[in-house]
């Protein structure tokens, strides 16, 4: 009983500071809003009715006391800053040519909101407004939550009684859809309507419960793509094996046997692609092990890296990267995204091509190069494993894995990987999956 006054005490008390702030914005708000009329108004008038007309408009509003808001300041300055107009003797640190606003000092105590604006090359104009008086308001509302925390507490205990049997009623459906392993009533205890402690402790179970699945049928589905597609590797490493013990002059012999390295290598590649597809997949959502990473030095150093063998391939590479994107997540795994996108890019580009590389905050990483591009239809296609263009070279080595894997790594991090609609040359970005569904 007393946990729960205590409870509903500091739940008041943040109610009643967002009731507080909310009011504080909305008078900052309005007071913005009020300078930017007021502004206008006279741009508008000195638009129409000249000079004059300005400063006798300017005159006739200070000579207003408002009731309900705060007063108003002005001051019309020419080009070199000197009082035209207005109860202002001199111009604040605002710059009119580019509209600039904020607060300012008007005499010793007290400050007010402005915006300044040049309405011709020789003049200026600054309106300022100070806020009005919410004590009144502030007070009320804090007696308000004083007198309505008492009753609220009140109540309390005639709901406990109510509560606990509710809470009982609710124990025994968790205990009775986590027996049934009821599909749609473990998603209803991932995301309750109206979630208490219990639901809380129900919902980390669930999703618990949810994410077992996903690494299962991960791990299924990889177990499925491994024997489907292992055989034929397998043939052509045991046929040219064959051939190596069959055959008696040494040369032959070792160039089988390399070739059959290259194989087993590939292979290998493969099978590690496929485990860590399978393990960002089943990690999706999983934020633990994430920590903030510096993701603009980490392109930046892999960018680097990627020079020279830009250079020994002719290639033209350029980066433009923005310092301080920070990205919360596994660095390895995030560098193993822009790697894999420039080893597409190298592989596909055209001889003597570029190869663009741009990372902009929020984050927004963009891989541009030149080559034949891929076609509408298989801008999708291009992510799924083993997938590889039916225009694709075939003297090119590949295995179909490395978008499919960033893909997987991009969404485990709440990221989205897609090809944009360039032609020539095809532009990968990674962005957030929000701004991605917004483009």
């Amino acid at each position: 009983m007393l946990l729960s006054a205590v409870l509903s005490a500091v739940l008041l008390a943040g109610l009643w500071w967002i009731t507080d702030q909310t009011i504080r914005d909305s008078f900052a708000a309005s007071t913005r809003e009020g300078v930017d009329v007021d502004l206008t108004g006279l741009v508008d008038i000195y638009a129409s009715g000249g000079q004059a007309e300005l400063e006798q408009r300017i005159a006739d509003r200070l000579a207003m006391v408002p009731i309900d808001a705060g007063r108003a300041h002005y001051l019309l300055a020419d080009r070199a800053g000197n009082p035209v107009a207005g109860d202002l003797a001199r111009w604040p640190d605002l710059d009119p040519q580019i509209s600039e606003s904020g607060m300012i000092a008007i005499g010793s105590r007290t400050q007010a909101y402005a915006r300044a604006t040049l309405i011709s090359e020789d003049l200026a104009l600054l309106v300022a407004h100070e806020p009005p008086d919410r004590a009144f308001l502030l007070t009320r509302v804090g007696l308000v939550f004083l007198l309505g925390g008492a009753v609220f507490v009140g109540c309390i205990a005639l709901f406990a009684q109510v509560a606990n049997v509710r809470v009982r009623a609710k124990v025994a459906r968790v205990g009775e859809a986590f027996r049934r392993s009821d599909e749609p009533a473990l998603d209803r205890l991932a995301a309750p309507e109206r979630p208490d402690e219990i639901d809380q402790i129900a919902s980390q179970a669930s999703q618990a419960v949810k994410r077992a699945r996903q690494l299962m049928l991960a791990y299924r589905e990889t177990s499925e793509q491994i024997a489907h597609e292992i055989r034929t590797p397998l043939m052509h490493l045991d046929s040219r094996i064959q051939k190596a013990i069959a055959q008696d002059p040494a040369l032959a012999a070792r160039a089988n046997l390399v070739e059959a390295r290259g194989d087993i290598k590939r292979l290998v590649a493969m099978l590690e692609a496929l485990l860590d597809i399978a393990s960002s997949k089943a990690q999706t959502g999983d934020t633990r092990g994430m920590k903030p990473v510096d993701f603009s030095a980490s392109v930046r150093q892999i960018c680097e890296l990627y020079q020279d063998s830009a250079d020994e391939a002719g290639y033209r590479f350029e980066w433009d990267v923005a310092g301080g994107v920070i990205v919360p997540g596994d660095e390895a795994q995030l560098g193993r995204i822009v790697t894999n996108l420039l080893d597409n890019a190298f592989k596909y580009n055209r001889p003597g091509g570029a190869i663009r590389v741009t990372l902009e905050p929020d984050p927004r990483l963009v891989v541009t190069d030149e080559g034949p591009g891929i076609a509408q239809a298989e801008r999708e296609k291009v992510f799924e494993r083993f997938y590889r263009g039916r225009d694709t070279d075939p003297d090119i080595q590949g295995s179909g894995m490395g978008l499919a894997l960033a893909r997987a790594i991009a969404e485990r991090h709440q990221l989205s990987l897609r090809v944009a609609p360039t032609h020539p040359g095809a532009t990968f970005i990674l962005a957030p999956a929000a701004d991605l569904r917004d483009a």
